[in-house]
């Protein structure tokens, strides 16, 4: 069966094109989504007094059947179904014979494709943005745990300044929180429907598009018939969202995978969330990370294969819109699963602290610390960064302690080399949103407020927890002493 082939007669169409042009393969996983536009067609067709109530009844029913067919696997696909809508409506049509040729009236497959995507979209992006929070209340649950832990910071992949851990944890939670904020975005403005727009210049017929909107619980309807087939923005927004969450996973991946190598040594995978080798036994690989690193690359493909058909199209609908599915629901599918394993693997990982700490103490990472003393006691900051690069040069180049140096220096002298305790130079760290005891303490608190309110917007009680996935790796460790200027976070 197709949906249109009075044009074409007795002509039969060539298996080339159909094996060509099919969706069915890929577009059935839109079937609940179909159902509950059909159902809301149904009820507008009734509303405008174009289906009588006897009608729309059988209409109904006959969906409720296809519903539960399709949910219990019992619904038989056809070799004359080109796509999941047509297989819908002929199934209807089977089953209320006398009024399935009524389900398509007043609409157009184009802006029904469009409102099932639409459908589709808004509730995928809500699953992944509660995933992305579940992740993030893990990352919170480790912050929470580390303490005073403290590592080396990294520019350029060189040991700069020691920072928290649970300062380091945040970063990546923190981005995964701009990631949330543009899937909110994103699904505020796909919430615009589509049906009712035809073809693609809307209908003759008394059509309330407005009512269906509703019916359908988008909180407005399309402005512009053309546009509302044409348009594919969504889709290419929930890509770019999905490509850039990925790469902020892709970067958490990379240190997973960096932290977990024995020349690093702060991190311990647990066997659940590790893979070995054929070849050689002793092996613990991070293959979670380096996938989740992988995908990326995936995801950034789909974004681009998708901009690239859009960009050359002419109004109104173009049977290249094909080609916006496939990424679609691959780049959710991927994305998802990487989020809920990397969401297992830093929930069940070890981080050795005393490792993390041991790097974090090399003396040249107090040289910032060392100038900043000498700005405090009235030295230019130029002067002071050069005074103390010179002292840091000298010890390298003679191979001699930094400490003994500095102990030595006139300007600098043994009250700066307090500098060097283990844990003071990241004590030091006082000022708003700095990697110090103080002002984590706040971030963990702004962080705890900012996933509550994701979570209630995006309809959870609460962010997920850990679960069966609890943290249970170990922290100890040498741990920050108090700041200066106030307590360390408190677990």
């Amino acid at each position: 069966m197709t949906l249109w082939q009075g044009r074409f007669g007795e002509s039969k169409q060539s298996p080339e094109l159909f094996a060509f042009t099919e969706s069915l393969s890929f577009d059935r996983r839109l079937a609940p989504d179909d159902i509950t536009c059909s159902r809301a067609h149904v009820l507008g067709l009734e509303r405008a007094g174009l289906l009588t109530h006897e009608e729309s009844g059988a209409l109904l029913a006959a969906l409720v059947q296809v519903e539960g067919e399709l949910a219990e696997g019992h619904f038989v696909f056809k070799p004359g179904d080109e796509d999941v809508h047509t297989a819908i409506e002929r199934r209807v049509t089977e089953l209320a014979p006398e009024v399935g040729a009524r389900l398509h009236t007043g609409r157009s497959r184009n802006d029904q494709v469009a409102t099932d995507l639409r459908l589709f979209t808004k509730r995928s992006l809500g699953q992944v943005a509660k995933a992305i929070i579940a992740l993030q209340d893990v990352l919170l649950a480790r912050a929470r745990e580390a303490g005073d832990a403290y590592l080396p910071g990294y520019t350029h992949l060189q040991r700069a300044q020691p920072v928290l851990l649970a300062h380091h944890l945040l970063a990546h939670g923190w981005a995964l929180a701009r990631d949330v904020d543009r899937i909110a975005a994103t699904r505020r403005r796909l919430d615009v429907s589509p049906l009712g727009a035809g073809a693609l210049a809307g209908s003759s017929l008394p059509l309330d598009p407005d009512w269906v909107a509703r019916e359908l619980g988008f909180s407005a309807r399309f402005d512009n018939s053309l546009d509302a087939v044409a348009d594919r923005d969504f889709v290419a927004e929930a890509l770019f969202d999905l490509a850039l969450a990925g790469t902020h996973l892709s970067r958490l991946g990379e240190e997973i995978v960096l932290w977990s190598t024995e020349e690093f040594g702060f991190m311990h995978l647990d066997d659940a969330y590790s893979t070995g080798s054929s070849m050689m036994p002793q092996k613990k690989n991070p293959d979670i990370a380096e996938l989740a690193r992988g995908k990326t690359g995936r995801l950034i493909g789909h974004l681009t294969a998708l901009l690239a058909t859009l960009k050359g199209l002419p109004l109104a609908y173009n049977r290249d819109l094909q080609e916006d599915k496939e990424p679609l629901f691959d780049s959710l599918d991927q994305f998802e699963r990487s989020l809920e394993a990397l969401r297992g693997l830093m929930a069940t990982a070890i981080f050795d602290t005393q490792a993390m700490a041991r790097a974090a103490d090399a003396p040249a990472l107090a040289a910032t610390d060392l100038a900043e003393w000498l700005v405090e006691r009235g030295m230019p900051f130029r002067k002071a960064h050069e005074l103390v690069g010179a002292v840091v040069r000298d010890s390298m180049q003679r191979r001699v302690p930094l400490v003994e140096l500095v102990t030595a220096h006139p300007a600098l002298g043994s009250e700066a080399t307090a500098l060097f305790e283990p844990g003071v130079p990241v004590s030091r760290r006082t000022t708003p949103g700095g990697a110090g005891p103080v002002p984590v303490a706040a971030e963990l608190e702004r962080f705890s407020a900012v996933l509550r309110t994701d979570a209630e917007r995006f309809g959870m009680s609460r962010p997920a927890g850990p679960g069966s996935h609890g943290p249970r790796g170990g922290t100890g460790g040498r741990q920050a002493p108090k700041g200066p200027s106030g307590p360390a976070p408190s677990e």
